[in-house]
């Protein structure tokens, strides 16, 4: 953390004078300060009593990050006679950041603090508070703590990661950007700035400001990091990896950089190399949700079934509608000879009107493995059929009346509103429940999330209108996928096609990595006749999923065709058949291109399936 504030009193000012001295001109701050830290721990050694150059060593070291030494010198002082109600903030800091947020808020609460460090120690809390999720308390803490050190630079930062936490997205902006106005060579402000814009504008325009957080400070290791794993995301694999061995050179057992080298192996399908970078996080990171995603794929793919299901089991713990972890579940359950598990995986997505073919498939062998042929025909059949119905924006089990009373009594409480909104809708009453999103809205504008609950309302209620200008306001604040594509449904739905296709290339364009975007996109491309355009976004697709998806390989096959490769697309179209063989429209295609290389028995029986099949 970065420290601006300094003791009153004749020891607190030695301290800070001491602060500036040095030999003048090294490369990068972080340089600076382990010269003024060896500076001091010699001046020290000289003078063991020295109290204010102790606390000088405790502040230095705690923008290096180091809090054992910071400790170590808030003790020295203490030790040498320093007053502990002035010191008693900085030691509950050194704790903070070695993990013990509990005997930091103990220190804190263990006697008095001096009124020039009541800022410090509520800006300590502030931090603990936020770490253990507690957010009410957080935001108390951090109310006294901006009171106190109203121009206090880096504590803005904590400000502006608190209200994210609080999913007030506007509100970090405008506490970040008056970070960087009270200091404009704040790296940590610059950084936090950059992963902000990442959200809002993609992962180019973020570029800019990674680049100004590691000009401020080229040892920022956390800018470092998230530099390296936008890049990532950009398909720049060796500025990748140049920045993440920067960042190794200045916290080398960081698991992050194990987990995006894991990451980056995964992508070029170096699955075992993959294994061993995530074995070397030692645990640390087992908690995170794209920790253990990527855990589960890669331990799928080495043969490991039992051990990936275990990882999809206990993210889905976290985030039960997690969709993609439910297909590993599934996956994982078949591959290990387990058809009835492998069913009750996918019964959340299969029960969807909106359920993908993959799933359906997978569903269909395992019905058919249990004997329950019924079912299996019926999941084979809209697997055959490639085109999804309408997602289910609301679901709920519970009794209207109840639920609606609830909400009644705590109309700004999400975790009552939208349940209410959702029977409203069920029931017909599409006015209540735009009317109940409304008030969330209205009472948290800065949050992309109330934005979007009223614009899936509204869609619902046949608002279209009403669900545009709202999906509008959410991507002014987070330009994702979640709110893009949903904008660009609506504007298709209110007859804006253009409109929705512009949203989509806009996606695109600030988030390359989103297989969405670039999958509607060649959409698009089609309708258009814009075959080369189309070629190259469903090829991005098939180059991140494989040859997996019949709807990809069909698109492709249809565009080849129309720019005459007829060989291309007939390769195209035939692993589009086998993974859907009972798929009409794919025969039809499939037997056309087999008359044009002359096999027209090939193309006849192909046409008699399609028909029977029809029948």
């Amino acid at each position: 953390m970065d420290f601006r504030r300094v003791w009153t009193g004749a020891p607190f000012v030695a301290a800070l004078l001491l602060a500036g001295c040095g030999d003048g001109g090294p490369a990068t701050p972080r340089q600076a300060g382990e010269q003024h830290r060896a500076a001091l721990q010699a001046a020290i050694a000289d003078d063991p009593d020295d109290i204010a150059r102790r606390v000088a060593l405790a502040r230095v070291a705690i923008r290096l990050g180091d809090g054992v030494g910071a400790e170590a010198a808030v003790k020295g002082a203490l030790g040498a006679g320093a007053n502990d109600a002035a010191l008693r903030p900085l030691l509950a800091r050194a704790y903070a950041m070695q993990g013990e947020g509990a005997r930091a808020l103990d220190t804190l609460e263990g006697g008095p603090v001096i009124p020039e460090m009541m800022g410090e120690a509520a800006w300590v809390a502030g931090d603990v508070h936020l770490a253990n999720g507690d957010l009410a308390a957080a935001r108390e803490a951090y109310d006294r703590a901006v009171h106190e050190l109203p121009r206090s630079s880096a504590l803005w930062v904590d400000v502006a990661r608190f209200r994210e936490a609080n999913a007030d997205t506007l509100g970090a902006r405008d506490a970040v950007d008056y970070a960087i106005e009270l200091d404009k060579a704040n790296s940590a402000a610059l950084a936090f700035k950059a992963n902000l814009v990442r959200g809002e504008e993609g992962l180019e325009a973020s570029l800019g400001w990674y680049a100004e957080a590691l000009v401020a400070n080229p040892d920022n290791a956390d800018a470092l990091i998230d530099q390296a794993a936008t890049l990532g995301d950009l398909g720049r694999y060796r500025d990748m990896l140049a920045a993440l061995r920067h960042a190794a050179a200045i916290v080398p057992r960081d698991p992050r950089l194990y987990y995006l080298q894991a990451v980056l192996a995964a992508r070029v399908g170096k699955y075992a190399l993959a294994r061993s970078l995530l074995q070397r996080t030692r645990g640390e990171l087992d908690e995170q949700p794209s920790f253990m995603l990527l855990s589960a794929i890669v331990e799928l793919e080495l043969g490991g079934e039992a051990v990936a299901a275990n990882w999809a089991d206990r993210l889905l713990a976290e985030q039960p509608h997690n969709f993609t972890a439910r297909r590993i579940l599934a996956a994982a359950e078949w591959a290990d000879g387990d058809a009835d598990a492998a069913r009750e995986a996918l019964l959340p997505l299969t029960r969807r009107p909106d359920a993908d073919s993959w799933s359906l498939i997978l569903a269909s062998r395992a019905a058919a493995e249990l004997g329950r042929d019924m079912e299996s025909a019926d999941y084979l059949g809209r697997a055959a059929a490639l085109s999804p119905g309408e997602a289910i924006p609301f679901a709920i089990d519970d009794d209207y009346g109840l639920v609606a009373m609830a909400a009644d009594a705590a109309p700004l409480d999400p975790a009552k509103a939208i349940p209410a909104i959702a029977v409203d809708l069920a029931s017909g009453n599409s006015a209540r429940a735009i009317g109940r999103a409304m008030q969330l809205r209205d009472a948290n504008r800065g949050v992309a999330d109330a934005h979007i609950l009223l614009g899936d309302a509204a869609l619902a209620g046949g608002r279209f209108d009403l669900a545009v200008e709202a999906y509008r306001a959410a991507r002014a604040i987070d330009a994702g996928e979640r709110t893009t594509l949903r904008l660009a449904n609506a504007l298709y739905r209110a007859g804006d096609v253009a409109g929705s296709g512009a949203a989509i290339l806009a996606l695109r364009d600030g988030q390359p990595s989103s297989i969405a975007a670039d999958r509607l996109a060649g959409h698009l491309a089609m309708d258009l006749r814009h075959w080369d355009r189309a070629i190259g976004h469903f090829d991005r697709v098939r180059r991140r999923i494989g040859d997996r998806d019949a709807v990809i390989l069909r698109e492709l096959a249809r565009a080849w065709a129309a720019k005459g490769d007829d060989a291309r697309a007939l390769l195209l179209i035939d692993r589009a058949y086998r993974l859907q063989p009972l798929n009409a429209g794919i025969m039809e295609f499939y037997a056309g291109l087999l008359e044009k290389r002359g096999k027209a028995q090939a193309a006849a029986d192909l046409r008699d399936k399609a028909a029977q099949i029809g029948r």
